[in-house]
């Protein structure tokens, strides 16, 4: 691979005589990951039933490494369950390293395409609020798209600018979680086409952006909270430089130690002209670490921690009933208070009591869509499905994963289930593997009108 002279010359001098073994880091295989959705599955229960080799990462409690070049876990109907995320091993790190307990409001300030996000939001485990922001509509549709696989339901997905969301959001959120835009040194090995765009905007490009994001991020976090700032660069003035940037316009934040793991290394002060306190960061080397490069910097907010936010009385409920949708709804046993369903128009929401009024907002969704009531008929949206356990939908057909109709359901197609069905059972069915959850289908006669998403379907 051919690396920029420039940028070789600059990692000489950070690594001096580590520099050849990071140079050797380049010769070694790409590292492949998934982390498992925790809110679906325990990771020892995915061990059990997981269809191909996996081997556990040993900094990530719920990551694993496989085979890229033998196995293809995103073909697999577990994948369209939502029982696992397909991600880099180190890009696993910074949501690891956020505590994020259920009831926490959570901003996910850089969110798609949905690593980190779906993982603060697994953490949740139904309660609290996460807000995952994207400034990229075509990225945040793609972001939306995760969140709903992964089955969280109390979430807003926005497509805003940082500026915009702190006239709405400050001091409101628990913890913040910024992936920053960043020149991108640590993927070369994994995606050699970064280079190119190192070459057209390097390390103060992006610093200059970082530096706006989390000032605005800075302000939007609760003293108390802790905000987890990471890239996935080596340029110190990205990192530290960053991280000391803050702390020296904004007393009030400190660095807090992350939790360690013996390939970590420690941030370096001394090439930023930094604090002491820099040593508090993590770096993430190639030739360290079966995994390419990041950077990690826990901060906290002192001053004492806010009261816990209620309801904003002044988001606008448009309407909480409906008689067709409580025909549907009282075949539903998730935990749902019916005075947070929003129904506009045709369709149906369920939010979060922290929603607040975001009018001149854009986002993408606010809470989980239920469904659409049209004309005589409510149609429940492939979001719910994946939201729900088995349990909780009086009307369910589980297949085994074995079973050919998994995939022909995955591709749309109408199926004959009459030998597992009772005779003159109809109406809506939630459809599942190895009775986790896929989405949904009408029964009639034993033949099964298939409703599964179109563009969600097995391609």
């Amino acid at each position: 691979m051919r690396l920029p002279e420039l940028f070789e010359n600059k990692m000489r001098e950070i690594l001096s005589d580590e520099f050849d073994d990071y140079l050797k880091s380049y010769n070694y295989k790409r590292m492949y990951g998934l982390r498992v959705n925790t809110n679906k599955i325990s990771t020892q229960e995915f061990e059990k039933i997981c269809p191909f080799k996996i081997d556990k990462i040993p900094w990530i409690p719920n990551g694993y490494y496989y085979d890229g070049s033998k196995e293809h876990p995103a073909k697999h109907p577990y994948y369209y369950a939502g029982l696992y995320y397909l991600q880099e091993p180190s890009a696993m790190t910074p949501a690891s390293r956020l505590e994020i307990n259920p009831g926490d409001v959570v901003l996910d300030m850089c969110a798609a395409p949905g690593g980190k996000a779906t993982e603060l939001g697994s953490k949740l485990k139904g309660e609290g609020l996460l807000v995952a922001n994207d400034i990229s509509n075509s990225r945040a549709k793609a972001l939306l798209k995760n969140i709903e696989l992964f089955g969280i339901s109390n979430v807003f997905v926005v497509n805003e600018t940082p500026d915009k969301l702190l006239n709405y959001y400050e001091e409101y959120f628990d913890k913040i979680l910024i992936d920053a835009p960043c020149s991108g040194e640590g993927m070369f090995r994994k995606d050699p086409a970064i280079i190119s765009s190192w070459e057209k905007n390097g390390p103060e490009f992006y610093a200059k952006i970082q530096r706006d994001i989390i000032v605005q991020a800075a302000k939007m976090l609760k003293p108390g909270g802790l905000m987890l700032y990471s890239t996935c660069t080596f340029s110190p003035v990205e990192n530290e430089g960053t991280i000391q940037f803050l702390l020296d316009a904004y007393k009030d934040f400190e660095l807090r130690e992350i939790e360690g793991f013996e390939g970590f290394s420690k941030g370096r002060p001394e090439l930023v002209n930094g604090s002491e306190e820099l040593t508090k960061t993590v770096r993430i080397w190639p030739h360290k670490m079966e995994a390419e490069g990041h950077f990690l910097a826990l901060l906290h907010k002192k001053g004492e921690k806010t009261s816990d936010i209620t309801t904003d009385e002044s988001y606008q409920i448009t309407k909480t009933e409906s008689d067709i949708l409580e025909a549907f709804l009282k075949n539903v046993h998730m935990d749902m208070e019916r005075k947070y369903i929003d129904i506009k128009g045709e369709r149906v929401f369920y939010v979060s009591k922290y929603m607040k009024n975001l009018k001149g907002v854009r986002f993408l969704r606010s809470g989980l869509l239920l469904g659409e009531i049209k004309k005589n008929r409510f149609e429940p949206s492939q979001a719910l499905a994946l939201a729900l356990r088995e349990e909780e939908f009086d009307f369910t057909i589980n297949f085994s994963v074995e079973d050919n109709r998994v995939i022909k359901y995955l591709k749309g197609e109408t199926l004959d289930v009459s030998d597992i069905v009772e005779k003159g059972e109809s109406g809506w069915q939630l459809i599942c593997v190895d009775h986790f959850p896929l989405g949904w289908g009408k029964l009639n006669n034993g033949i099964l009108k298939n409703k599964y998403s179109s563009s969600w379907r097995w391609q």
